[in-house]
């Protein structure tokens, strides 16, 4: 009766074959793993835009209730927008931004005010 070897599962990620040092001559190979390099998702930025029609504090609300700033952050952040025709109200992965930005439109648009909000890759 022949017993065999039970077959060890492949290690996750990329392989690349390297001779043997030593030069043993039976051509072996071993393997060594290669690391990979995964950079950080690119983060984008939450920008709302300043219109003359949004009152200022619907504009404090939406800040707290979908940035989770609190009441002084918020008045802080919508006197940037007022003042600057714009402000950063987060920074997020791309995908959550876009929600952020989906989450404030809507909003608006059920309140029936012009409020717009961009998201930004932040450079």
């Amino acid at each position: 009766m022949a017993t065999s070897q039970p077959k060890v599962p492949a290690p996750p990620g990329p392989i690349a074959p390297v001779k043997q040092p030593g030069g043993g001559g039976g051509g072996e190979v071993l393997l060594e793993r290669v690391p990979q390099k995964v950079k950080p998702p690119q983060m984008h930025q939450v920008v709302m835009l300043n219109d003359d029609y949004t009152p200022m504090e619907f504009v404090v609300v939406v800040i707290q209730e979908f940035f989770g700033k609190d009441r002084e952050s918020a008045t802080q952040i919508m006197l940037k927008i007022h003042l600057d025709g714009k402000g950063v109200c987060g920074v997020y992965t791309r995908d959550v931004a876009h929600t952020k930005v989906e989450q404030v439109l809507d909003a608006a648009r059920q309140a029936g005010h012009p409020l717009q909000c961009v998201s930004e890759p932040v450079d």
